[in-house]
């Protein structure tokens, strides 16, 4: 008997869902079957380029299409009520882009309904699925540095300079008051506890240099991880690293242990250097992915269905990711009191 294809829907049609949709139709067994957006045209133009129909209303969408799993690409003040919507409507499995709701009590609602609804609901927090992290635990777990102690991120993404900061691809950035850690530093926030474990503490020292902007966009962020691990978040939107595209890793990345220390370079490469030793091996080669992230959307689309299907268990539902919410919280909190901030 043949299995009927997965049939996706997508909400949202702005910037970032050309990853999205452009995922989604290069997964077999999957059959994206609309898209909504309150633009029109905008969905429109996203609908033809990925082949599937285009909706303006959401409800609409989801009473024509019947999706099995709804992509919600919207900003997070549109995110609760589609949410809501698509539960009454009886989606099953709803992905939902971050930064997940307006606040941590939204969230927390919202992760209650969903589980007494029995829908599945997976935060997509994509930057834990780039292939250099995925590469980086794999070498963790095989103990290639010994025992871990600290790890370092220096995000150097080179696009925070000038008047004009932003404008030419995320002019929403601009306006907003907590944008450093909000937007971008909390992938790392995530990226931390899939490779360390659970943070237990934080401190934070954040700053704003571009005065054309509301928010912070430079600082360091200290987490305190189990076994006396630490991990730095060295985050700076000014400056720039060595790499032909400064937003395949955004930056780059040592794990250093006992026996060992593995890099990440702005190519995308992983790199070995053994205790001691100058000689270095590499771990995974440079990225040859023209796209975002070394399609890291694709893969964390491709775990979501493979999850539906029952072929794994999902990572970041709504209820683990609440945990990478309150870790932001924590960060705020330390920065506008100077202290460090014990985490439940």
């Amino acid at each position: 008997m043949t299995t009927p294809p997965l049939k996706v829907a997508g909400a949202g049609a702005g910037y970032f869902s050309q990853f999205h949709y452009g995922s989604w139709v290069r997964i077999p067994g999957v059959d994206l079957v609309g898209l909504c957006d309150t633009d029109s045209a905008r969905a429109q133009g996203a609908a033809q380029a990925a082949g599937c129909a285009a909706f303006d209303d959401l409800q609409t969408l989801l009473r024509e299409t019947t999706p099995d799993v709804l992509d919600l690409i919207l900003p997070p003040d549109a995110q609760a009520q589609a949410i809501r919507t698509a539960v009454a409507a009886g989606v099953r499995t709803i992905i939902c882009q971050k930064p997940f709701c307006t606040s941590l009590q939204e969230a927390r609602d919202i992760t209650d309904e969903v589980l007494h609804a029995g829908v599945q609901l997976v935060i997509h927090e994509n930057f834990r699925f780039q292939p250099w992290y995925r590469c980086i635990r794999h070498a963790l777990d095989a103990g290639l540095v010994g025992d871990v102690q600290q790890m370092t991120f220096r995000l150097r993404p080179g696009d925070g300079q000038g008047a004009d900061a932003y404008l030419d691809r995320q002019p929403y950035f601009r306006s907003m008051k907590r944008f450093l850690i909000h937007e971008t530093g909390v992938h790392w926030i995530d990226t931390f506890r899939y490779l360390l474990g659970e943070p237990r503490a934080v401190y934070a020292d954040l700053r704003r240099i571009n005065p054309a902007i509301a928010g912070e966009d430079a600082g360091y962020v200290i987490f305190d991880h189990p076994g006396g691990v630490k991990a730095i978040l060295d985050a700076n939107r000014h400056l720039d690293h060595n790499a032909d595209n400064q937003r395949r890793t955004m930056g780059e990345a040592l794990v250093e242990g006992t026996q060992g220390v593995i890099a990440l370079h702005g190519s995308g490469a992983v790199t070995l250097r053994e205790f001691g030793k100058t000689k270095v091996q590499t771990l995974l080669p440079a990225s040859q992915w023209d796209g975002f992230g070394g399609d890291c959307v694709h893969h964390l689309q491709q775990h979501v269905v493979a999850s539906v299907t029952g072929k794994t268990m999902p990572e970041n539902t709504a209820a683990s990711y609440l945990k990478v919410i309150e870790t932001e919280e924590a960060v705020y909190r330390s920065a506008d009191t100077g202290r460090k901030i014990a985490l439940g």
